[in-house]
């Protein structure tokens, strides 16, 4: 009977995923969803790879569309993880929804079986490991992340279970599958480095050394560096710095760090956005209370580790920004260039385990307990249903709206050279937008590109950085955002075609645009002193289907 009534509910849980993620089969182009290191990024960088001919390109290949031509091939991820190939198979949003789809099913069957297995395996706790796995399968995680985060739970199940001598089969393919849908720098790095030190708390405390154990990870651990081949060979042997090199990340003072830590614990952060502040935060701290109120700490010791990892993590994650770093990164490079905050990234995993073990202490306590247990499960199934792309994104442009591609098609056929004879920039809209056109674009956003390029980009836009600190700081100590930053606009890239902003003192340097071979320029709002740029107003385009009005100067 009882596993009559859990099939009934892992099957429930199926289908509420399944309505969770019909939006966007359902609306295709018309739907809603994150623009913020997906639209703006991602999804573009997807479409260019896969129409770039460079999929399988050589190690040194680059990427023509893209600033310039300088930017290498390997900077767009490997041939080997399953997303670029959903992108060069299917058209856009169905890709999209199928990687939904399959990192949401993924991380409900994770979720489920390392709670059943390892943490909650009596029957009657059906209800806590369904529950819990449904609402960290439906959480709001970063889209391209796939599996990163959200495999990690499927993982850490296979992990423990060849801990404990029982590994089988379908925990090798797990460990094997996983790598290629999923990144190493994202989460897997951290997540494989938290179990070699797993292993070796285990071999201090005199458990023995568990060959098996070690070499699961060591067998992941090379897998991730065999499907990521491309970013080995560009850490270890490619010599030309790029934007990485001058990514400063310890600027904090400590009292901003400890709050940091603190709003980090609570709130979380938006790429692992757990939506745990409501509902799940105050069932770990009532559980706590039951916890000492029962003189309960050895029985209950896992619940307070995770506690006590749940807010070591934030503070790692808020710490790594303290200025006091700055010393050992003068000396050691690559605390700059890699970024070892994402050690967060843990927090999902950790944050709905304690979930789980927090709604059993209070079901145990008392039938009140076992009340509220459920009514905070199920009011956190309901947020985190609740907070879908759709409902979340609903005032942002569609996909369709964003991308615009009538309206650049146009513009396309107007200008009437062929898009490789000439560049172009965007000013108030993202240089995305253009490259998934098919425009050949001078501005870009990726993390990894030439740092020649990045000092040649920004004679362009030297004389509106001096006018702001804020972004000149923002393009020098990181310029991942390789735009055309202007003071009067800020680090804002979307003016939609209802904005009334307009540039009255622009200050671009105009030859070295053209140097560049930039010949127009797409802007999203009117440039009242063009002439004193060197710019020509060539055409206004707008259109029904499009989030933007997009004003083409044209170089003189």
């Amino acid at each position: 009977m009882a596993e009559q009534r859990e099939r009934w509910l892992f099957l429930l849980a199926l289908c509420l995923i399944a309505l969770y993620v019909s939006p966007l089969f359902l609306l295709g182009e018309n739907a809603h969803i994150r623009v913020h290191d997906n639209l703006d990024s991602n999804i573009a960088w997807y479409k260019v790879l896969s129409e770039s001919g460079k999929i399988t390109g050589p190690l040194d290949a680059k990427i023509p569309q893209i600033a310039n031509g300088k930017l290498s091939r390997n900077a767009l991820g490997s041939e080997l993880t399953g997303i670029v190939w959903l992108h060069a198979l299917f058209p856009t949003m169905t890709a999209y929804a199928l990687s939904q789809t399959i990192t949401r099913v993924v991380a409900f069957l994770g979720m489920y079986l390392l709670l059943k297995t390892h943490f909650l395996p009596e029957p009657r706790w059906m209800a806590v490991r369904i529950g819990v796995a449904l609402a960290f399968a439906l959480t709001l995680f970063w889209p391209s992340g796939m599996l990163s985060t959200l495999g990690m739970p499927l993982a850490l199940w296979a992990f423990l279970s060849i801990r404990k001598g029982e590994g089988e089969w379908k925990h090798y393919v797990a460990l094997t599958l996983l790598p290629f849908y999923s990144s190493f720098v994202l989460g897997f790095f951290f997540f494989l480095a938290a179990m070699g030190v797993f292993w070796l708390v285990d071999v201090l405390r005199g458990k023995g050394w568990n060959i098996r154990f070690l070499t699961s990870i060591a067998y992941m651990t090379l897998l991730y560096l065999l499907v990521e081949y491309r970013l080995v060979y560009s850490f270890l042997w490619e010599d030309e710095p790029t934007s990485r090199d001058e990514y400063f990340h310890a600027r904090l003072s400590f009292w901003h760090c400890v709050r940091l830590t603190w709003k980090n614990f609570i709130l979380g952060h938006h790429h692992v956005m757990t939506e745990h502040t409501f509902f799940i935060l105050p069932s770990w701290l009532v559980a706590l209370y039951l916890v000492f109120m029962k003189k309960r700490w050895k029985q209950e010791r896992l619940f307070l580790f995770l506690f006590g990892l749940n807010f070591a993590l934030s503070a790692w994650y808020a710490f790594w920004f303290y200025k006091g770093w700055l010393p050992l990164t003068e000396r050691f490079h690559f605390l700059d260039t890699f970024n070892f905050a994402r050690f967060h990234f843990l927090r999902p995993l950790v944050i709905y385990v304690q979930f789980a073990l927090a709604l059993k202490i209070m079901w145990q306590y008392s039938e009140n307990g076992r009340r509220w247990a459920k009514r905070l499960l199920a009011a956190q199934v309901i947020l985190v249903f609740l907070i879908n792309e759709e409902i979340v994104f609903r005032y942002e442009p569609t996909v369709k709206q964003f991308y615009a591609e009538k309206q650049f098609q146009e513009i396309k056929q107007y200008i009437g050279l062929p898009v490789s004879d000439y560049r172009v920039v965007s000013i108030g809209i993202h240089p995305a937008i253009a490259q998934y056109n098919g425009f050949y674009t001078l501005d870009t956003y990726n993390n990894f590109y030439p740092l020649s390029y990045k000092y040649e980009f920004r004679k362009i836009i030297e004389r509106e950085l001096e006018k702001s600190k804020t972004i000149r700081t923002y393009f020098d100590e990181w310029g991942g955002r390789c735009y055309i930053f202007t003071e009067e606009l800020g680090k804002r890239y979307m003016f939609t075609k209802h904005s009334k902003k307009r540039l009255k003192n622009l200050q671009l340097n105009t030859e070295q645009l053209k140097k560049m071979g930039g010949r127009y320029i797409f802007s999203a709002v009117p440039i009242d002193n063009a002439a004193e740029n060197g710019l020509v107003l060539d055409r206004v385009f707008t259109s029904d289907e499009s989030a933007w009005t997009i004003y083409l100067y044209k170089v003189k």
